[in-house]
């Protein structure tokens, strides 16, 4: 998607002032515009259901449906509208719920109004954006419920990935961006996205995260 292209997003959170706050500082930075707010998962739903947007940015904890149940349905009744979750919780199970429900990235409210907008793009065109710290977190967790042998085969449609991409897989698990493995691989970042296009359709999966996920449990990395 061009960077200029106007995005229209959807903000799902229970303080107003920070939702007033957050749609400021995303119109001001943008291109984006903020179509509608929701106090509650169920007026996240109405609004997506109304206005049809390109990304809900998402609250997880909000009166009555919570943002992990709302990020569910969104994404089975709406599958054209991403969510991006935006939280204060960093707890690695609040992650893995939201990932299996479909969330297209994980951010903390600390992060900055440029990683933000980046995680709306992301999502917009079905990637996936996490900070380095929770992908730290939420792949130390899986390796922790996976008990992965430390040679153990790969599945079956790991096969299937070249050594280059094998290796990019491996690097997406480390939590590293696009950039930063094109430097580490000394190829190009439009290079580094086609590799990553390619392990997503070959795995059958959706996003580098559950790109990385996949390469934890499989023992790949």
């Amino acid at each position: 998607m061009d960077a200029g292209v106007e995005l229209r997003v959807v903000l799902a959170d229970d303080h107003d002032m920070f939702r007033t706050a957050l749609r400021h500082l995303l119109e001001e930075n943008g291109p984006i515009r903020v179509v509608a707010e929701a106090a509650t998962g169920e007026g996240a739903l109405r609004s997506v259901h109304e206005h049809a947007p390109d990304v809900v940015v998402m609250d997880l904890s909000m009166p009555g449906l919570g943002g992990v149940d709302a990020t569910r349905e969104i994404v089975a009744q709406s599958p054209k509208t991403s969510v991006l979750v935006l939280t204060v919780s960093d707890d690695a199970s609040d992650v893995v719920d939201a990932i299996v429900a479909g969330a297209s990235g994980y951010l903390l409210k600390s992060a900055s109004i440029e990683e933000l907008i980046a995680g709306i793009r992301a999502a917009a065109v079905g990637d996936a954006l996490i900070s380095s710290t929770i992908a730290n977190r939420l792949l130390g967790h899986v390796r922790g419920q996976a008990q992965v042998p430390e040679h153990a085969p790969v599945g079956r449609h790991a096969t299937q990935l070249s050594a280059r991409e094998l290796d990019v897989l491996k690097l997406v698990a480390e939590g590293l961006e696009n950039a930063d493995i094109a430097g580490h691989l000394q190829i190009s970042p439009k290079t580094v996205k086609n590799h990553i296009s390619n392990i997503l359709m070959k795995l059958q999966i959706d996003n580098r995260i559950q790109a990385a996920v996949y390469a934890v449990r499989q023992g790949i990395v």
